[in-house]
């Protein structure tokens, strides 16, 4: 107990310390802190095209809810696997142009119920120094060799894989498609053409792209038309598609090794039927209603336009995920205390979710928000930035 007391006033001393903050959901992109009547516009969200809130994704969830149960009642290999869960796989299957799709309860666990099962002792995983600490967690749990290249340097992964492939009988390169703290992209062409020369699976994490890029929603591997050298499309959800859950789109071959070794998988209750419900009313839009993903773009490239126009130089990358970077975690607390006060909720992110000295604001756009929010929003922080 001693350690933990310890542990916790130092996080409180550093200006790291998590805390929990009850909210309530006032719709439309609005919240409410439970101990104050201040209405605050929602820039943490990823519900990107807000469709947590749509009547054909809620009537689903409803539908679902009356017509299953609230619960699956068991997981998948025992009584749970219900009709409405292969459905779902088979649409997913079809967005990621696979053969087949399995699902998850949600991204944390698919990625450390996936990785351990592709990879284990005598093998090698290599992946991005800023990949989910849910992928670093299946990284440790495999029990493989886990080598971390630096950010997007497709140089240094060569130079990896050209020391270290031949020693390990397997290997296994996973990265994100978009990066969830920096919002930055993976360069995937060029990493598909490095596999052409190496011998190594590759998996690409489409937390953050699923619903958001691509013809039909179905990520940046399919924008960057890459899908014949990624083997392994995961995805979530719970951002764009407004639910919650995710998602393995392979050969139906690797589907049904991971039915036979993912653990989360194999241990895990299914989805209850309402999310399934959800998400399957969700896909329906993503692919059917491309003025979703529009209508988003243009208020992600308007706010952008919006903080240069108020003297923020900083790099605000290619996507809907936008972070102002701090620095110290206690100017990024400082900051975000002041923008609540201006009825603004965005969340200072510090270590160690992001690294050392890396404190930031992560700005999150969302369809919710309007143009006159985005350019007061702009305004505030500008002025934020200065006072503090």
């Amino acid at each position: 107990m001693e350690r933990m007391k310890k542990f916790l006033l130092a996080r409180e001393k550093a200006g790291t310390l998590r805390s929990l903050e009850p909210l309530i959901r006032l719709g439309r992109g609005w919240v409410r802190l439970l101990d104050s009547e201040d209405r605050l516009l929602d820039f943490s969200s990823n519900d990107y095209l807000a469709l947590s809130e749509h009547p054909e994704v809620v009537a689903a969830s409803i539908k679902y809810l009356e017509m299953f149960g609230a619960g699956a009642g068991a997981a998948r290999l025992m009584s749970g696997d219900l009709e409405i869960n292969h459905l779902l796989e088979q649409e997913i299957a079809g967005l990621k142009s696979r053969e087949a799709a399995l699902t998850f309860g949600s991204g944390y666990l698919a990625n450390i119920g996936i990785i351990p099962a592709l990879a284990g002792r005598g093998d090698l995983i290599i992946t991005d120094r800023l990949s989910h600490a849910s992928i670093y967690d299946g990284c440790l749990l495999s029990g493989a060799m886990t080598i971390r290249f630096r950010h997007n340097d497709l140089a240094h992964l060569e130079q990896i894989l050209q020391e270290k492939r031949s020693q390990f009988n397997g290997c296994l390169v996973v990265v994100e498609s978009i990066y969830s703290m920096d919002g930055d992209r993976c360069p995937l062409v060029d990493l598909v053409q490095l596999k052409k020369r190496f011998d190594f699976v590759l998996m690409v994490d489409e937390a953050h792209a699923t619903g958001v890029y691509g013809e039909n929603g179905a990520g940046i591997i399919q924008e960057d038309n890459v899908s014949d050298g990624v083997d392994i499309a995961m995805g979530t959800f719970g951002k764009a598609l407004g639910s919650y859950g995710a998602y393995a789109a392979a050969t139906r071959e690797v589907v049904d090794f991971l039915i036979n070794k993912s653990r989360t998988f194999i241990y895990s209750t299914a989805l209850p039927p309402a999310v399934v419900g959800a998400t399957l009313a969700a896909l329906y839009l993503v692919k059917s209603e491309p003025k979703l993903r529009m209508d988003l773009h243009a208020k992600v490239a308007f706010f952008k336009k919006q903080l240069r126009k108020n003297g923020l130089k900083d790099d605000l990358g290619p996507s809907q995920i936008i972070p102002v970077m701090v620095g110290d975690s206690a100017k990024a607390l400082a900051i975000a205390k002041e923008l609540r006060e201006n009825h603004i909720y965005v969340k200072a992110v510090r270590p160690p979710t992001v690294p050392e000295g890396s404190a930031r604001l992560r700005f999150s756009i969302t369809r919710y928000q309007q143009e006159e929010d985005l350019k007061r929003c702009a305004r505030v922080l500008a002025a934020a930035l200065k006072k503090v």
